[in-house]
């Protein structure tokens, strides 16, 4: 069985970690699939929008797969570390916009992923939570970094520190969540999202993502000629011109992200 379903339709690429007996719990095999999948979507000029979640109705996923974790010697654990950072890394620098479409328990590394996406739709019913530390250990695919500059350096440390799994509906006012809703309106709640996105200019949404994430990483001087740039490059085309044309038409642009 593969670890990993994908598909695209309509633009979007659909992402299920498919390993539902075990929690969704990421093997070395599922990183190297996950790896290989999001390599495919990088250079997808199909793809404008990514989605993920996890097969059943338990979990997103519960992180590291324990079960393996205890039959490898130091070194595969640290081989296993630098891949799943390596993936995790990979998916936030995907140019599309990525959601995490957490339907179940999302812990450890599970969360890790979920923080890598740029948002976070959750159900309303599960936990989540980093919960390293209660195994000795302390996030190690990103989450001492990606959590506190999304809720702050408190708060991160706060939910590290103790190792609490948190209700989603809590994790929600923390700020880990774009959105919380109950579990019947989860998809429809993702498609509305979902398509939101997808009517604007493709190229100029990745674009926006860019200037967004390179722009915070740097001084607003410097941020503001990141952003110039990537303005820069949506005026040559097609699709400017057809937002203009349709706008002038009184109609709804058709984009072809060129």
């Amino acid at each position: 069985m593969n670890t990993i379903k994908f598909e695209v339709q309509e633009h979007v690429a659909k992402i299920v970690l498919n390993r539902p007996d075990a929690m969704n719990a990421f093997n070395y095999d599922m990183l190297l699939e996950l790896e290989e999948v999001v390599e495919s979507i990088r250079v997808d000029e199909e793809v404008r929008i990514v989605t993920i979640t996890g097969a059943g109705n338990k979990a997103f996923s519960v992180g590291a797969d324990l079960k393996e974790r205890k039959t490898l010697t130091p070194q595969q654990v640290k081989r296993n570390i630098f891949k799943i950072g390596e993936v995790f890394s990979k998916i936030e620098q995907l140019p599309q916009p990525t959601i995490a479409v957490i339907n179940g328990y999302a812990f450890g590394g599970g969360m890790e992923l979920a923080l890598a996406c740029d948002f976070r739709i959750a159900v309303d019913h599960t936990l989540v939570g980093l919960t390293e530390t209660s195994l000795a250990i302390i996030p190690g695919a990103g989450g001492t970094q990606r959590l506190p500059r999304l809720i702050g350096e408190a708060k991160a440390l706060e939910l590290i520190l103790t190792a609490r799994k948190l209700p989603s509906v809590e994790a929600y006012t923390y700020g880990l969540f774009t959105n919380v809703v109950a579990e019947t309106k989860l998809e429809e709640t993702v498609q509305q999202f979902v398509s939101a996105i997808l009517q604007n200019g493709p190229i100029a949404i990745q674009q926006a993502k860019f200037a967004v994430k390179e722009g915070m990483k740097v001084d607003l001087q410097t941020g503001l000629q990141i952003e110039r740039k990537a303005y820069e490059l949506t005026i040559p085309t097609e699709d400017r011109i057809e937002a203009l044309v349709a706008f002038g038409e009184k109609r709804k642009p058709q984009f072809k992200g060129k």
